[in-house]
């Protein structure tokens, strides 16, 4: 076998910290963008079996906005290990009582429940209800929160970077016509 694997020692990894303001936020959306941060799909140098992903913060985690009529029709249900302990509350009680809850819930509901997610990727995810938050030595005033989640991947807003290829050429074909590259090559 002459595959080579890519092996990265713990002082190699740097983990950076990213603002996001969830003023008036989709839960679904945000949380589909959150969720690869924290386990470090973004970087070049992920393997799923290690624990390189970045810290989150979320602001205005009460200003948070549900499609459609979820915030009478979606329950959040647990039990108190009781009998007759079973406890719902929907989710405009939810966000009244704990607002970060909401959040966290959506975004753990995406990632797999193993000891990497328990130990080591719910700690760097911090959530608070209101503006201010107690990490401005990470994260300096001139830190500017990431974009809105979108409704459709463009290219052009994930995580600054450009889209793959100029759109303006064409390649012509059955299996690459979605396919675009640059002329340069």
């Amino acid at each position: 076998c002459n595959r080579k694997i890519m092996s990265f020692p713990g002082r190699a990894i740097q983990r950076t910290w990213h603002l996001i303001d969830a003023t008036d936020q989709t839960v679904g959306r945000l949380a589909s963008l959150v969720a690869p941060i924290l386990k470090g799909k973004h970087k070049p140098t992920y393997r799923p079996n290690t624990d390189i992903g970045d810290y989150v913060v979320i602001v205005n985690a009460e200003k948070v906005h549900f499609s459609g009529r979820k915030w009478q029709d979606k329950f959040y249900r647990w039990h108190t290990g009781y009998p007759g302990g079973l406890k719902e509350r929907n989710a405009s009680d939810m966000v009244d009582r704990k607002p970060d809850f909401i959040l966290r819930k959506a975004i753990l509901g995406m990632l797999s429940r193993t000891n990497l997610r328990h130990k080591y990727i719910e700690p760097r995810l911090r959530i608070y209800d209101g503006p201010k938050h107690p990490h401005s030595a990470q994260l300096p005033d001139e830190v500017k929160p990431l974009k809105i989640a979108p409704r459709r991947a463009n290219g052009e807003n994930l995580f600054g970077q450009r889209a793959y290829s100029d759109k303006s050429v064409p390649i012509e074909g059955p299996v690459v016509s979605r396919l675009r590259f640059n002329s340069k090559n």
